[in-house]
């Protein structure tokens, strides 16, 4: 059977870490994504830490099940290219600056011309309009602008950065979304159109039921550390040996867990009955319930928890979750082959189909890698017109 994006041919202008992670979603089910780079090469080239062959970790695990070609779109020789793409592309992806790439006559309007059916999809910091359109952004800026540092952090902190790229890698799915969506419109009509997604929104879109809580009672959320201000117990504890999380999200597990713990009493205190109650005596029973899971390990109470019920987690690091039974059992990493950077361990694609799943078939190509093969096969350029674009400098 056939994945389910096969057929669909993907040009992906996009760099850094929204639009690359985009278009790794839609390559990992089938999608043909030709990675098309400037003479310098994407700047996430040179992130994060060095594998052998000159290549970095953040990189490769990031561009699997990509053709990677190199083209000056500067040059009318490389943008006539551009065209000739889109014209045999079903989706056009990008994260320019806003307006960057009309500027140099290739934006949506022009793109249209060549091919009424193409998605020209964009993911900007703050979308294609709006006083702010015009604002470099990267992750930080818009975790910071969004309002979600403002709720991540220790109580009483001014706030941290989540510890993931989270504006990023949420305009990428949201990206994917879209572009999904608008597959499924163009097979209907046949027509194409432009998405515009901004991380700013996001960010908002996480944020909802926080921003929708400050609307309806005013009260503007503050950081709280690993608590939810909506439910609790929610949050970590410390215990003899190791920290752990535990989520109790209703009335009627709030009633099992206080006997389990030893605490029968606390299940008919009229200041912890409710939900509500307790969140109005927070402080008074987050207290008690720390003072209860320092007398036992992390072990015994997840053994006695976990018997009733109740949701508990161990506070892993990555090293631990590496190596955890679940992520094996369930073969969440993978190993990849690279010619210059050998095998590499990264994950795997998240979403599970049970006819058509999702793989990783290639690794992150080198910078050009397939220029000639992708101009050859989609182009039909022999070895005459590629030499004329060498020197013309469109081509490398």
């Amino acid at each position: 059977m056939q994945m389910p994006l096969e057929g669909v041919t993907v040009l992906d202008l996009s760099h850094a870490l929204a639009g690359p992670f985009c278009s790794t979603m839609l390559g990992d089910f089938g999608a043909e994504v030709i990675k098309l780079e400037p003479r310098e090469g994407d700047i996430a080239r040179a992130w994060g830490p060095p594998l052998p062959g000159g290549e970095t970790s953040y990189f490769v695990s990031l561009h699997r099940n990509k053709k990677g070609i190199e083209i000056d779109l500067k040059k009318p020789e490389g943008q006539e290219l551009f065209f000739r793409l889109v014209e045999r592309s079903d989706v056009v992806l990008e994260n320019y600056r806003t307006g960057a790439l009309a500027r140099l006559g290739l934006g949506y309007e022009k793109a249209r011309e060549r091919n009424p059916g193409i998605i020209y999809c964009s993911i900007s910091g703050f979308g294609q309009d709006g006083p702010y359109r015009d604002r470099a952004a990267l992750d930080l800026i818009l975790q910071a602008e969004s309002g979600m540092i403002s709720v991540t952090g220790e109580p009483d902190s001014h706030g941290v950065r989540c510890g993931v790229s989270i504006a990023d890698m949420t305009a990428g799915m949201y990206a994917a979304y879209g572009i999904l969506l608008a597959l499924r419109v163009k097979d209907r009509t046949g027509r194409g159109q432009a998405i515009d997604v901004s991380m700013l929104e996001g960010q908002l879109s996480l944020l909802g039921t926080m921003i929708g809580g400050y609307l309806a009672d005013g009260e503007a959320p503050r950081p709280m550390g690993t608590a939810y201000k909506a439910l609790l117990p929610y949050q970590t504890f410390r215990t003899k040996t190791r920290d752990l999380a535990l989520a109790v999200g209703s009335e009627k597990l709030w009633k099992v867990f206080c006997p389990v713990i030893g605490a029968p009493e606390l299940a008919d205190d009229p200041r912890y009955r409710t939900n509500a109650d307790r969140r109005k005596n927070r402080e008074s029973l987050i207290a008690r319930l720390h003072e209860i899971f320092l007398t036992r390990s992390y072990e015994e109470w997840e053994t006695l928890l976990l018997e009733h019920g109740v949701p508990i987690g161990a506070i892993n690091s990555l090293a631990e979750v590496v190596e955890h039974p679940q992520v094996r059992a369930r073969g969440a990493l993978v190993s990849m082959d690279h010619p210059r950077a050998g095998k590499v361990r990264m994950v795997g694609a998240p979403v599970r189909l049970s006819e058509t799943p999702g793989s990783v078939r290639t690794p992150a190509p080198m910078l050009g890698e397939h220029t000639d093969q992708v101009l050859r096969e989609l182009l039909g350029l022999g070895d005459e017109a590629l030499a004329a674009l060498r020197a013309a400098g469109a081509i490398r």
